[in-house]
């Protein structure tokens, strides 16, 4: 706590903007925090149940304009649902994520609510690619049940599970949501050129997700891979379909993340495809 507290606005009952005693701006969050307070008055901090630093303008206004659509528990809710994440993880989390999970989760119950659900379609590759972060998820949404009283699908544990991401790796979460597409199309790739179909709750599945998702990462931070000329020269006379197959996808990632990939990853790649191969 970086307290004593002067306040600057108060934005609900539950939430206000002050400054520390080094003038920097934060947002607190406490039961009745901001009940009966004034612009410039002390804080008291034991009322202070939690704090985060929105640095960015934008952010906070984002942040303030939130408020007056969502009810001052919701955001109680979620500043536990925060914590939790927090706790569970034991990470610094990107504060946006304030502004972005509140606001994802407040219009997804809005509209079950109103008998609406947007489907989540890259649940599995989600749950694969992101395991961790997919358990505090179904936490969250647990928390949220318990809560709220009310149920959610399990859709929402894999948004939930891409903003918790997006919060530790500071990547947006259009990209994330651009990876999980990628996965899946290469998938049905490898389904349709080896007429087979992978079992999604399957070892090998896991293991082709998990090494297609380390591929981008090792192409979009410039990583290199150790080349293995003999075991290349092997894999392309011994499995050709396979081989083929690892450049046709490395292609597609290549075309759709304006990216390169060195040679080597064909060799791993061709290896996974042997594996999944039909004898």
């Amino acid at each position: 706590m970086r307290g004593p507290f002067k306040i600057k606005k108060v934005l609900n009952n539950n939430v206000v903007i002050a400054f520390t005693e080094q003038n920097e701006e934060v947002v607190l969050t406490g039961k009745g925090i901001g009940f009966n307070q004034k612009h410039g008055e002390k804080l008291d901090e034991t009322k202070v149940d939690k704090f985060f630093v929105l640095a960015n303008e934008t952010e906070q206004e984002q942040y303030k304009l939130l408020l007056t659509d969502v009810p001052e528990d919701f955001i109680g809710v979620m500043n536990d649902a925060i914590s939790l994440i927090e706790d569970k993880l034991g990470a610094d989390l990107d504060e946006h994520i304030h502004v972005s999970l509140t606001d994802h989760l407040s219009f997804a119950i809005k509209r079950l609510r109103q008998g609406l659900d947007v489907k989540y379609p890259f649940l599995v590759e989600t749950q694969t690619m992101y395991p961790k972060e997919y358990t505090v998820a179904e936490s969250v949404i647990q928390l949220l049940k318990n809560k709220l009283n009310m149920e959610l699908p399990d859709g929402e544990i894999g948004f939930v599970a891409l903003h918790i991401h997006s919060a530790i790796t500071n990547r947006s979460l259009s990209t994330l949501n651009r990876y999980s597409a990628l996965i899946n199309l290469l998938v049905s790739v490898i389904e349709e050129s080896l007429s087979l179909r992978i079992s999604r709750t399957g070892i090998d599945y896991l293991r082709l997700v998990r090494h297609l998702r380390h591929a981008i990462d090792r192409s979009e931070q410039d990583l290199p891979v150790e080349a293995h000329e003999r075991l290349e020269k092997v894999l392309k006379e011994e499995y050709p379909l396979c081989y083929n197959l690892a450049w046709k996808l490395i292609k597609i990632m290549q075309r759709e993340l304006a990216t390169t990939f060195p040679e080597a990853e064909a060799v791993y790649l061709t290896m996974h495809l042997q594996r999944l191969s039909p004898k």
